[in-house]
């Protein structure tokens, strides 16, 4: 289930001709600005503004005015960015997503229809169609003792190579509010994450995570 076959329709996302050249994920994370960069510059001026250097707003996408976008970004069709969404660059918000009240967004893919709605912070980070982070929900994307992050599976570590990650999000996942998913974090399709969670690690899709010790498929 690592994989981006396994989690993603990438038929629901902008960045589909840079994630179907991967095989896991997180593999996209070193490469969203500069893919941003090539993306936007061919985008139609009739459908986005181009209101800063590499940042690109469909004209159809509803913008607060307290909104804070940094560039390279790529925000989509009928997306909103309310009050005080602090965007850091590095950002995709996909058709129809939402950034609410004081989200913050760093090197990220947002899938159209993903809800950040209330006081998230999403860095290093790819989100699936559908997705949702309750509020207070974060990722965590850099080690205490500042290693390098490993994927962990229960007969599995795979080797990232990378310092900052955070999680990876499948279709339809939804996390509970004030839950913290952990460096290297991989929540398959149709899972649900219990409020107050500390998650790890790979989980199954179409699972429910009450705690690390105790996820259940769903019946």
């Amino acid at each position: 289930m690592y994989t981006i076959k396994e989690l993603y329709d990438l038929d629901h996302t902008i960045a589909k001709p840079l994630l179907e050249k991967m095989t896991y994920p997180w593999q996209a994370l070193p490469a969203i600005g500069a893919f941003i960069k090539t993306c936007g510059a061919a985008l139609p001026e009739a459908e986005f503004d181009h209101p800063a250097e590499f940042v690109w707003i469909a004209k159809t996408a509803t913008i607060a005015p307290t909104a804070s976008i940094t560039g390279p970004c790529i925000i989509c069709d009928g997306a909103e960015l309310r009050h005080c969404a602090f965007i850091r660059g590095n950002a995709i918000v996909g058709a129809g997503a939402t950034v609410g009240n004081s989200v913050e967004l760093k090197n990220v893919i947002l899938f159209d229809n993903v809800q950040t709605p209330h006081y998230n912070y999403v860095g290093d980070s790819i989100l699936g169609y559908r997705a949702h982070m309750g509020a207070g929900s974060i990722t965590s994307n850099v080690k205490s003792d500042k290693t390098l992050v490993v994927v962990k599976a229960a007969d599995a570590r795979v080797e990232t190579g990378l310092k900052k990650f955070g999680a990876m999000l499948g279709d339809c996942v939804e996390v509970g509010c004030n839950s913290v998913l952990n460096p290297g974090t991989v929540i398959g399709r149709g899972t649900s994450v219990y409020p107050l969670s500390s998650v790890r690690g790979e989980i199954p899709a179409g699972s429910i995570f009450k705690s690390q010790d105790c996820i259940v498929l769903r019946k």
